[in-house]
């Protein structure tokens, strides 16, 4: 009895290309497997340059911006600007100042409220 060849490959349990499966387009479409199985699940790409898609620009300083070196009390309307209408300081994260003109902005609001050109908040 003898056996035909093509029977022989397909009947056994070994792949016809030398052991090795065949590659579906969809497994390799974009170079890995890894990034075929991330498609498919919905899953957010794995690079480090990813940025969430409503992210804001990172605040400047305004001062610095406008190379205004030395906030001084007298200078009352860009003081107020960082104040609200009660008279609190309204902080960093909101303003968007760097830290030196921060503290520049507060000494300059205690100094305005202590002269009476401001009003204390409350």
């Amino acid at each position: 009895m003898k056996q035909d060849s093509k029977t022989e490959i397909t009947s056994g349990s070994a792949p016809p290309n030398g052991g090795q499966a065949a590659p579906s387009g969809k497994e390799f479409a974009r170079g890995s497997r890894v990034a075929a199985d991330a498609k498919e699940s919905g899953r957010r790409p794995a690079h480090k340059s990813y940025r969430r898609p409503y992210s804001q620009k990172k605040k400047m300083c305004r001062l610095c911006g406008e190379r205004i070196k030395h906030v001084d009390y007298k200078q009352v309307q860009i003081v107020r600007t960082f104040c609200t209408e009660t008279g609190k300081i309204l902080p960093r994260r909101i303003t968007g100042l760097c830290a030196g003109h921060q503290r520049q902005i507060t000494r300059a609001v205690k100094i305005n409220r202590n002269l009476s050109i401001m009003q204390y908040a409350g």
